[in-house]
């Protein structure tokens, strides 16, 4: 019986860049088991047992796939709609797709029908690739709207046995069929793994759509390779990376921090079980990447707080005070401070007791190079856990960049900042003071779409939609989007929420309105936060008898002030707060100032109080001002407070 030939043998090699580097993520796939075959490339906990694929049997098993996909007519440059949790075949998928010049496009598990039906118009998808009977449905109901897709394919079999309908391919049966066509034909291998080229799209994604339908968004194989490539450079990837791979798969930095990563940086990829297991097996993971959103280490930081109240007392006091003199230490670092050999001292006893057993419990005691980014994260969020030795950066991108634009770096991390542009990346600020961003990780254009393409890409620079400086440092300042920047009467651009946003970072301040769009200076009218403000007080013995009682307290505004002054420091001159004032009381849906989610109605503020921002720029230490209730039969009145107006000093 003549021997069956094993397909890397037929594989001579595989597209590179100038550089030597791949110039796909196929290309990488081949790289990565002709030199690394053995090492293990995805690690996937089923039925609480890690199961472990290396990558000589990866690269079997997408080329497999890949065979059984060209004989199921995926054709080049079109999509494959790809939805479900992390799943290693989802991954193997998405790459199978690419060694047939096809590119996935992943969607939301989540997604209604017709968020569904609007994030597979592109690419004409004949192919789907689900991850389980929920998800089989849901392309079901979307055949049955639009007609697509006519073959689906799915990794989980459970509770699929009794479905009739057309087209229906199990994952397991596609891999079959495609070993018995690579036996048949060996040198297929070599014709996937050198079909994609660098500037073909590796992936499909979409934008939000918040304003309109969803933007088809193709990354080639170019943004992708040298965008990581890049980002490996500036150290933020390092070689053989532990990944963990829970992020959504329709989101950029799940396809480029996972899959793009984990092939050219010949990465070991950990799935967990599933999302309802994702914290419980990261500590068994224990990845030395690792990126969340800042709601997810908000989260983590609740957990840790509320499992340290049931904790024992003198666990919770060594917590406590060990971990206020961390934050302490960690804030004087940032400023430039050296600590002292006591403080040192202390820290490393601190890490001894505390920091390190907390880093075990989360899972991130390897965890070299922790990343945040999306939207601003909490100041004492982001020093908790750098205090706790966890090396947390911010980083900054888009979708259109490969999520690859700028991050901070170790030694230069600053609150207020998002570093530096990461090697190849090019940034500047337009007379607009809009963020434009130039790199081989920039997408050529939107898909299907000039309008939009020749608005956001002119001469090799995207047009972010976002607002930004670069502070004296050189380093990144994103300020948020472009379409709310309002100027000082001498021409300041700034934009109220980025104050307002780090203002808030404070417990004590709840909601907070910056005035000052035409105006001569910046002030704010300040909300605090009654509960936390209210502890603080107790604590110190001063007594109140109300919200407005409490918020007038002399105390109370030098704590307001302190915080006002801390935001200060990050702020250019010209922008700072000189002035404030402590309401009566919170920002109300019911009175029409802020929405049922909190946003402002600043209209509404500055109508409403009117006569308090006239108070606050002409010079007065306290105001009179006549406040509008609605009592509970519908009548309204007027309760005349006296609010003291607070200078900043600095």
């Amino acid at each position: 019986m003549m021997a069956v030939q094993h397909p890397l043998q037929k594989l001579a090699r595989w597209p590179v860049a100038e550089d030597g580097a791949p110039a796909t993520l196929v290309a990488a796939l081949a790289r990565n088991a002709a030199e690394f075959g053995s090492r293990i490339a995805f690690r996937e906990r089923r039925y609480g047992i890690w199961q472990e694929q290396d990558w000589r049997a990866v690269f079997e098993e997408v080329s497999a796939m890949a065979a059984g996909l060209d004989e199921l007519g995926l054709a080049v440059g079109t999509a494959m709609t790809v939805i479900g949790d992390n799943r290693p075949r989802l991954y193997y998928a998405m790459l199978a797709a690419n060694m047939l010049r096809a590119f996935p496009s992943p969607v939301f598990p989540d997604v209604p029908l017709e968020e569904l039906i609007a994030a597979t118009r592109h690419g004409a998808p004949a192919v789907g690739v689900a991850e389980d009977q929920e998800q089989v449905d849901k392309l079901l109901e979307l055949r049955a709207a639009t007609g697509r897709v006519a073959t689906i394919l799915y990794d989980d079999e459970r509770g699929l046995d009794g479905y009739e309908q057309p087209g229906l391919v199990s994952l397991d049966a596609l891999v079959e069929r495609g070993r018995a066509r690579l036996a048949r034909e060996p040198d297929l291998v070599g014709r996937f793994v050198a079909a994609s080229g660098p500037d073909d799209i590796t992936v499909l994604l979409h934008s939000s759509g918040t304003t309109g339908l969803p933007k088809g968004i193709p990354l080639s194989h170019r943004n992708v390779t040298r965008g990581v490539l890049n980002a490996g450079e500036s150290g933020y990837f390092h070689k053989h990376e532990e990944l963990y791979a829970y992020l959504p798969t329709a989101w950029v930095g799940d396809f480029v921090f996972t899959l793009g990563a984990g092939m050219m940086m010949a990465a070991t990829i950990n799935v967990p079980e599933r999302q309802e297991t994702v914290l419980r097996d990261l500590r068994e993971v224990s990845p030395t990447f690792y990126l969340a959103a800042p709601r997810a280490w908000d989260q983590m930081l609740t957990r840790i707080q509320v499992g340290m109240k049931n904790s024992t007392r003198f666990k919770r006091w060594l917590f406590e005070r060990t971990m206020e003199r961390a934050v302490a230490l960690e804030r004087k670092r940032l400023s430039g401070g050296t600590p002292t050999l006591k403080e040192r001292l202390l820290d490393a006893l601190g890490n001894l007791l505390v920091y390190a057993p907390l880093r075990d419990h989360l899972g991130l005691n390897r965890a070299e190079r922790a990343f945040t980014g999306g939207e601003a994260l909490g100041e004492d969020t982001f020093l908790f856990f750098r205090a706790l030795r966890i090396r947390l950066k911010q980083f900054y991108g888009q979708t259109e960049t490969c999520a690859l634009t700028a991050a901070q770096t170790e030694g230069q991390v600053k609150l207020h900042t998002v570093g530096r542009p990461i090697a190849g990346s090019e940034i500047r600020i337009d007379e607009s003071g809009e963020i434009l961003v130039r790199s081989a990780s920039v997408v050529a254009s939107y898909y299907d779409d000039a309008e939009s393409s020749a608005k956001a890409l002119v001469d090799g620079w995207l047009h972010t939609g976002d607002a930004g400086r670069i502070d004296e440092d050189g380093e990144l300042v994103v300020l948020g989007r472009v379409s709310e920047v309002v100027r000082t009467a001498a021409g300041e651009r700034y934009i109220p929420n980025f104050i307002e946003n780090r203002l808030k970072f404070s417990p004590y301040i709840r909601n907070v309105a910056v005035i000052g769009a035409g105006l001569d200076m910046l002030t704010a009218i300040v909300c605090v936060d009654f509960d936390a403000v209210g502890h603080w007080a107790e604590e110190r013995g001063i007594s109140y008898t109300s919200y407005a009682d409490l918020s007038q307290k002399p105390q109370v505004q030098a704590l307001v002030g302190e915080v006002v002054r801390h935001v200060n420091g990050t702020q250019p001159e010209g922008l700072r707060l000189r002035r404030f004032v402590n309401l009566h009381k919170d920002f109300d849906a019911d009175d029409g100032e802020i929405t049922r989610t909190r946003k402002l109605r600043r209209n509404m503020i500055e109508t409403t109080y009117a006569s308090l921002i006239d108070a606050l720029y002409g010079g007065a230490g306290e105001t009179v001002f006549d406040a509008a209730i609605t009592y509970e039969n519908g009548e309204r009145g007027v309760i005349r407070r006296t609010l003291r107006i607070s200078e900043v000093v600095a």
